[in-house]
């Protein structure tokens, strides 16, 4: 029961007052706790904050002794106190004594209570410490009480995240909320990543926390409410989708957009004094805080529909935008995300990225290969990410290790900070091997060559020594486009990568979209497995329209000189006929017009379809040569989706299963004279680079970052040596188990640099 100063908005009105003087954080802090024991008419309350060493500290009281403050601390685990701290919710108790957890400290001066009422102080679902109060007599709190010390816990909070009660920590004690953290994850892509904290999808920052008018917040947060709703059901209806897994997942949030008992806990929490924005953020709070706790990983993962659904709902009340505005990018930038489609990064000022954390992305999606191409460093499977982040953090991303650091201690970032100077001088010894041919100590010259997707990629060429761009991905130019580019912008793009690279050779991939690489102006078809759906050759033989574009697109731009083309995805000899029908025909069409053809044509396939393997005599005799997508080839051979963490870390590409099948496709193109390069990811690193060689791979492309240490690896290895290893294991009965280990201690046993 509220005393004469009575009701809550009346305490929230008299505390923005206080949070709006010009006091120091240690009087705000006891005027805001004399206020709210005035006004719930309690004989004690008194804040608890969490320390980055686990413990709660007593940061003010009004009932207590005050030379307790800050010199009271306590478990996190410890009374009632403690307990909350640990559950994240609320306890309010008419007879606290007889509850388990009931402790008293006479050295605050606390008498013996019946009555306690205590709040987490929560933000983003995590303990920053606890409010409470106490009387002596035994009294029930009502809901409106318990409602009102939560929303006053919210104002604690944003002091706490503010770092204003950081100056009143001692030195050894600092706050919970900016310890540092270490995360670990999955590596996406190498390398070492210092800077700070960028959310790709940044979140709304609530500064006005107590309403003005309630009726008119009621209004806006029923208004917020009703778009949203209009927004996802647009989004539903208006992709024509088929019945499937992704309509099932976006039916499941609309449901919980019409949730009734989280639209009244909104409107509650209005009701209560709070401003809409405050409403929706204290209510995700709540949520985060007890499904981040739940035992069930089901109800866990609805918590990110209710992520999701907070976060639209913010935007929709403050008209913000739902991504980062790339303009305003720090340049030391590390983008933190949940997941990332690989055109979403593309987007970003790559001078200004440092590195990518993602919460459910793996090492084989399609923006891990980008991320390697734009040579950042890049960490993946990072669990809760986004719990322990704010915007402008300093954050090192390992992308060798997969840890991440969140506000890493000094001697933390002093090490990476001597890492990446390593990491430098090492590029500078591999600088230093660029002009020397790629051979083997016993005398095997091999080819390396580099995969790009962008111009900007290309002034690697001279500065590895690479020989060619042994893949040049063009979707990448569809991808960052707003529109299907026109066959005279592929011209420009196409002729524009022949000049940078000075007469090296380009093989240009026909357009391989679909699976997760998805267009923004195309109809998107809803797939239940899209890795083995509509994507690459099959759309371009289906749509031959587009097809007949880019090739055209080729042509032209390879005027008057060579000029190779490269088709993905075949999966049979028929696919290849057909696609070389296409191409012929846009050939005649050229000759027709008198336009000057490429003064050499060659045509080859990717081989990463399983089912070509089969096929593989007769397709290495109707090309000129042969590129093997070593990725997805991997994820068809086990069936593994690449994407998928639970199954793919089952299989490893140094098994003896996978290097049979390898070694089968280069028996076939030595045998038909055909050319053989593998572009795939196991091609850049060295390890995997060296089992290659070993079964008869003389020429690989990789990421401009990853030539410099396979070079390094090729000058030390005896392949006679290698080969003789791999062949006996190959040889032997297959148990299936990775030949990692024993090619690792061959390398360390040698003096290889792996």
């Amino acid at each position: 029961m509220y005393g004469a100063l009575g009701g809550p908005r009346l305490l929230l009105r008299r505390l923005r007052e206080v949070m709006a003087e010009p006091v120091s954080p240690q009087a705000r802090l006891d005027k805001i706790v004399v206020h709210i024991a005035a006004n719930m008419v309690a004989e004690v309350c008194s804040v608890y904050i969490l320390r980055a060493d686990g413990r709660l500290e007593l940061y003010a009281t009004e009932g207590l002794n005050r030379e307790a403050v800050h010199n009271t601390t306590m478990r996190a685990s410890e009374g009632l106190v403690g307990l909350i701290a640990e559950t994240a919710e609320p306890l309010a108790l008419a007879d606290a004594q007889n509850h388990p957890s009931f402790s008293y400290r006479p050295e605050t001066g606390e008498e013996i209570y019946s009555s306690f009422l205590g709040v987490p102080i929560l933000r983003g679902g995590n303990t920053l410490g606890v409010l409470d109060v106490q009387n002596r007599a035994r009294r029930v709190y009502t809901d409106e009480e318990i409602e009102a010390l939560q929303t006053t816990a919210m104002l604690l909070a944003e002091m706490v995240a503010s770092g204003e009660l950081q100056s009143l920590a001692e030195p050894g004690a600092d706050i919970a909320l900016g310890r540092p953290r270490t995360l670990k994850g999955s590596p996406l892509a190498d390398g070492v990543g210092l800077g700070h904290v960028v959310l790709h999808e940044p979140r709304i920052i609530v500064k006005q926390l107590i309403a003005e008018d309630m009726k008119q917040e009621m209004a806006r947060l029923d208004k917020a409410i009703g778009e949203m709703r209009e927004s996802i059901d647009s989004l539903i209806e208006a992709g024509n989708m088929g019945p499937g897994e992704h309509r099932e997942v976006l039916e499941t949030f609309r449901m919980v957009a019409h949730d009734r008992g989280w639209l009244r806990r909104l409107r509650e929490a209005v009701a209560t004094g709070l401003t809409a924005e405050a409403a929706v953020e204290r209510v995700q709070n709540d949520a985060r805080a007890k499904l981040q706790r739940h035992p069930e990983p089901s109800m866990r993962e609805r918590l990110h529909d209710l992520d999701d659904l907070a976060n639209r709902l913010l935007h929709q009340l403050t008209g913000q935008s739902y991504v980062a505005t790339h303009d305003e990018l720090p340049h030391n930038a590390i983008i933190v995300a949940r997941s990332m489609g690989p055109a979403a990064l593309l987007e970003y000022d790559r001078s200004k990225l440092r590195g990518l954390v993602l919460e459910d992305v793996g090492g084989g999606s399609h923006v891990a290969i980008v991320a390697r191409a734009l040579g950042i460093a890049a960490a993946g499977d990072v669990a809760n990410i986004l719990d322990f982040v704010e915007p402008g953090d300093a954050i090192i991303v390992d992308g060798v290790s997969g840890e991440v650091h969140v506000r890493p201690a000094p001697d933390v970032e002093h090490a990476y900070a001597e890492k990446a100077r390593l990491r430098a001088k090492r590029q500078e010894q591999y600088h230093k091997l660029r002009d020397l041919p790629a051979v083997t100590k016993d005398g095997v010259e091999i080819e390396l060559h580099m995969n790009a997707g962008l111009l900007v990629d290309l002034q690697h060429l001279a500065e590895t020594g690479a020989k060619s761009v042994g893949l040049f991905r063009t979707e990448l130019q569809f991808m960052l486009a707003s529109r299907f580019p026109k066959m005279s912008e592929q011209e420009r793009l196409y002729r524009s990568a022949l000049d940078l690279a000075a007469g090296k050779p380009i093989t240009f991939r026909t357009l391989d979209i679909g699976s997760d690489k998805v267009l923004p102006y195309m109809t998107q078809v809803e797939e239940e497995n899209p890795a083995l759906g509509w994507r690459a050759i099959r759309i371009g033989l289906d749509r031959p329209g587009l097809l007949r574009t880019q090739l055209r697109g080729f042509l032209r731009a390879g005027a008057g000189r060579p000029l190779r083309i490269m088709f993905p995805m075949i999966a049979s000899l028929a696919e290849l006929d057909a696609a070389r029908a296409i191409l012929d025909r846009e050939i005649a069409q050229l000759e027709r017009h008198r336009r000057e053809p490429p003064s050499e044509l060659k045509v080859g396939v990717m081989v990463e379809v399983p089912s070509l393997l089969f096929e593989i005599d007769d397709i290495c005799r109707s090309v000129d040569f042969i590129s093997v997508g070593s990725n997805d080839l991997m994820q068809y051979f086990y069936a593994a989706d690449r994407d998928n963490k639970r199954v793919s870390r089952r299989f490893d590409a140094l098994s003896p299963p996978f290097l049979r099948a390898l070694k089968q496709i280069a028996d076939a193109a030595r045998a038909a004279s055909t050319q053989l390069t593998l572009c795939g990811e196991i091609g850049g690193k060295p390890l995997e680079a060296l089992a290659l060689l070993a079964i008869g791979y003389r020429s690989l492309s990789m990421s401009a970052a990853a030539i410099g240490p396979v070079k390094a690896m090729i000058l030390s290895a005896d392949l006679r040596l290698a080969r003789a290893l791999v062949m006996a294991r190959l040889n032997e009965k297959s148990t299936g188990l990775s030949l990692r280990e024993v090619l690792a201690q061959f390398a360390e046993d040698h003096g290889i640099p792996i």
